[in-house]
């Protein structure tokens, strides 16, 4: 005679117990994981990301910061038509800073190409441009007689050098894994989202949870 209460009484705790559950369900909040969906597809669709667009800007800066210090050398030297024409047109390896204006015209070129247009999501193109800035400048810097010609002998090469390693590390450390980072949030966010959508097919009443004492149900 006392199974059918200790049953019943079962039953009530299951159920009580399932109400935290139910409340877990409903904690799931699929406006605010499709607003974060909608803003991250948002960021798609206009464009490169935040990170992106810096590291082309200073890629950009790179090949203004060393055309500039070329312009200020032309000057230094003699006047700028006479020193372009010596150094371009009458190029000599050993003495001239054209070559080292091209590489940063190589450099940009590449990288914009690579990291702006078709958007790379890896870092060879990085490396291979760093290899041939890296290698160019150490044999022009044995083989020429740069240190020879003044300041300007130790700052071009430095500098070039030195902002090819610094774009490699802003896109080894910082563009490509920000963007994986980015790309695993939106991808937890759509699953929760669609998890979310089955187990909130429609806007429930409260009639759904609990029946009135005089209903048949």
């Amino acid at each position: 005679m006392n199974r059918v209460p200790g049953d019943a009484e079962n039953a009530h705790s299951s159920s009580v117990e399932s109400c935290p559950s139910l409340r877990d369900v409903h904690s799931i909040n699929p406006t605010h994981l499709m607003a974060r969906i909608e803003s991250y597809e948002g960021r798609e669709k206009k464009g490169i990301s935040d990170v992106r667009r810096t590291f082309c800007l200073f890629v950009t800066f790179d090949l203004l910061f060393v055309t500039l210090l070329w312009i200020i050398e032309l000057n230094v030297k003699g006047g700028i038509e006479t020193t372009l024409e010596k150094e371009v047109l009458q190029y000599d390896y050993s003495s001239s800073y054209f070559d080292i204006f091209l590489l940063a015209v190589f450099r940009f070129k590449v990288l914009i190409l690579a990291y702006a247009m078709c958007r790379l999501r890896h870092w060879w193109a990085i490396a291979f441009t760093t290899a041939v800035t890296s290698a160019f400048l150490l044999a022009k810097v044995i083989i020429s007689q740069l240190f020879s010609q003044g300041a300007f002998g130790y700052v071009l090469p430095i500098i070039s050098f030195i902002l090819a390693w610094i774009e490699t590390w802003f896109l080894d450390f910082k563009v490509l894994p920000q963007e994986a980072e980015e790309e695993n949030r939106f991808l937890i966010a759509q699953d929760a989202s669609e998890r979310a959508a089955l187990l909130h097919p429609g806007v429930l009443s409260d009639g759904q949870f609990y029946s009135p004492p005089e209903s048949v149900a």
